[in-house]
């Protein structure tokens, strides 16, 4: 195991404020052991990492947002945020996936879908079957930054389906993942969007393989075509209409603060990569700007703001922390990029090694500020609530 992974996973025993030695009994061994060995494999040559995603829902990583009642363990958002940052200090694509995980059950849990929760929330809550989100675009779209892709007629039974969605992370054949679509037809239609889960061999659904990206490819992101896709009405996880406006307020603030996961287990890693360095490099690096005790200090900060904004969210429900969320997503995103750059200088010219992390750990934390919702759209956001009601976020 390299020196990162033994660094990285030991940092799993300091979390003062869960009163337990680990986030969850077995996590530290399954990353040292399933994940470190295959990180350099999932980032350079696309390797997804099913088997540790199965072996992780079977300990419990997928659990924490599901009720005991559909499988899971009830626990709470803040434990999912504590697992998904544990395997983001590892591997930032593969905390991507435990998140798309999460999202995927969190709109099952927030249905009021009972047969769908039922039936599909045991599956998921374990990892005995894989998923994502397919809701950038209906985030986006609802906001105005982008066109609605995937367009619902309502036919007998349910909708027709049609469109395109170009990214959808964490999902094959053989997954899960829920979409969003526009309703069209003849007369007055209901508001909002139509939320349907699909799977990935449903009749009318193209996957198509996305082209190669700089980092972040090993997280089974496909191009999702619908052509005259019938999704029936057992399969809507929220109609459109009133439903679908309640249905955003009780989702948009657990959605988005997940991924804070992603960019507190990036930051950790960063400041043991800048500790490392200084233990031979320590004399020069101190010319540099942003110091690892600096780098530490906003991590300490942001990853106390996110847990106790996760117990409030899981207390009160998502709506009245939308606006708090947003701020501080956007700053995890700001300072991911900020300790990886740091980071990389620290480094140096080892750090453009293909196998070293600084490298990697930069493309990861673009990818924090740019996955939806991304920087300029958490800007937007923010700035249209200072004059008019926060826009729909599916």
């Amino acid at each position: 195991m390299s020196t990162e992974a033994r660094e990285s996973t030991s940092q799993i025993m300091k979390f003062p404020d869960t009163g337990a030695l680990e986030v969850l009994p077995g996590l530290a061994r399954l990353i040292a052991d399933e994940l470190a060995p295959k990180v350099v494999d999932i980032d350079v040559h696309a390797r997804y990492p099913r088997e540790f995603m199965h072996k992780l829902g079977a300990l419990g990583g997928f659990a924490s947002m599901t009720p005991a009642e559909f499988g899971g363990s009830g626990r709470g958002l803040k434990h999912a945020i504590q697992v998904i940052e544990e395997v983001s200090k590892e591997c930032v694509s593969t905390g991507f996936l435990v998140w798309a995980q999460y999202a995927l059950q969190w709109y099952l849990v927030s249905s009021g879908n009972e047969a769908l929760k039922a039936k599909i929330l045991p599956q998921v809550a374990t990892g005995a079957k894989l998923g994502g989100t397919g809701q950038s675009n209906s985030m986006k779209s609802c906001c105005g930054i982008e066109e609605a892709r995937l367009k619902a007629i309502r036919v007998e039974g349910g909708w027709i389906i049609n469109g395109t969605l170009p990214w959808v992370s964490n999902i094959g054949v053989d997954h899960y993942f829920h979409m969003g679509a526009r309703v069209e037809g003849e007369g007055e239609q209901p508001g909002g969007l139509l939320i349907g889960l699909v799977h990935g061999d449903h009749p009318g659904l193209t996957l198509v393989p996305s082209p190669h990206f700089t980092g972040m490819d090993g997280t089974n992101t496909f191009a999702c075509q619908f052509r005259e896709a019938f999704l029936p009405d057992d399969q809507v996880v929220c109609p459109p209409g009133a439903e679908f406006e309640a249905f955003r307020d009780r989702t948009k603030s657990a959605f988005i603060l997940l991924q804070m996961g992603m960019g507190l287990g990036l930051i950790d890693a960063c400041v043991a990569m800048m500790k490392r360095s200084n233990k031979t490099h320590g004399h020069v690096n101190r010319f540099l700007d942003d110091q690892a005790e600096d780098i530490e200090a906003v991590l300490l900060e942001a990853r106390a703001a996110t847990y106790a904004l996760a117990e409030r969210i899981d207390r009160d429900g998502s709506a009245p922390y939308v606006k708090e969320t947003l701020e501080l997503r956007l700053a995890g995103g700001e300072a991911s990029l900020k300790a990886a750059n740091a980071a990389m200088l620290h480094l140096g010219a080892k750090g453009y090694l293909l196998n070293n992390a600084a490298q990697r750990r930069l493309r990861e934390a673009y990818f924090i500020a740019i996955v939806t919702p991304a920087t300029k759209h958490l800007r937007k956001e923010l700035a249209e609530l200072q004059t008019a009601p926060v826009c729909c976020a599916a």
